[in-house]
């Protein structure tokens, strides 16, 4: 599949300034950092979460728990498309009563979201579930509303937001590209 860059959406310093203003806005809605436990979704949400843990750790001194959640089991496009393998989901605290902050990259339909909180529910009931996206492109095919949006990007069906980041990509950017099929 090839494809044409239609737009540079952030460069690594803009990435590093929303994850600061990310941070900040969780800190300040959650009232401060106690009782919330970061999940990432696999992949880049696994990084995006973590860069976000280590800066509200940078700003409140508290060092937040952070975990790593695999949706290919509860996915349900499982029987319409081929999958990526199963990767190891990692949740290393109680999500009892947390307030749990979801991070993905970009949400587009919903469904990706949807199963994460579908997984969630199996590793126990937290208090509640707020939504961290980096870019927002919008489609939605699922009532979901992400609470904290790095960037409102309007898209057509055939483009798509592409995040790459240094712990995988070897580059901090986010791209618009156009798919030619």
């Amino acid at each position: 599949m090839n494809f044409k860059t239609r737009s540079h959406l952030m460069d690594e310093t803009a990435l590093k300034r929303t994850i600061t203003r990310l941070a900040h806005e969780i800190i300040e809605r959650c009232k401060g950092t106690e009782n919330i436990g970061i999940i990432g979704i696999r992949t880049r949400g696994e990084f995006l979460a973590k860069r976000i843990a280590k800066k509200i750790e940078e700003v409140e001194g508290t060092a937040i728990p952070v975990g790593v959640l695999d949706t290919v089991m509860y996915r349900d496009d499982y029987r319409i498309k081929q999958l990526p393998a199963m990767e190891i989901t990692e949740i290393p605290f109680d999500v009892d009563d947390k307030i749990l902050i979801l991070v993905d990259d970009v949400i587009y339909t919903g469904r990706t979201i949807r199963a994460a909180m579908d997984a969630l529910m199996d590793f126990g009931r937290p208090s509640a579930i707020q939504l961290a996206v980096l870019i927002d492109r919008g489609h939605r095919e699922l009532p979901i509303k992400a609470d904290y949006i790095g960037k409102s990007v309007p898209t057509a069906k055939n483009e798509e937001v592409r995040v790459h980041m240094k712990e995988i990509d070897d580059r901090d950017e986010i791209l618009l590209v156009e798919v030619q099929q």
